[in-house]
């Protein structure tokens, strides 16, 4: 069975019911927007220490 088979199985499930909701509640949190926020702009190279030449794309 293909794993987004299995994922939409489990997220159907009252379990999935259940953590769907956690996750839900937690993304509404101004703090965890924010962490997320932070991630985010690292992944993307719009962080702290990336400015300048030596970036991942040589500028």
């Amino acid at each position: 069975m293909p794993l987004t088979d299995r994922i939409m199985r489990f997220l159907r499930s009252p379990q999935g019911q259940k953590a769907r909701a956690q996750v839900q509640r937690a993304a509404r949190d101004p703090r965890n927007k924010a962490k997320i926020q932070r991630l985010l702009a690292k992944f993307r190279g719009g962080g702290r220490g990336t400015g300048g030449a030596g970036g991942p794309r040589g500028h």
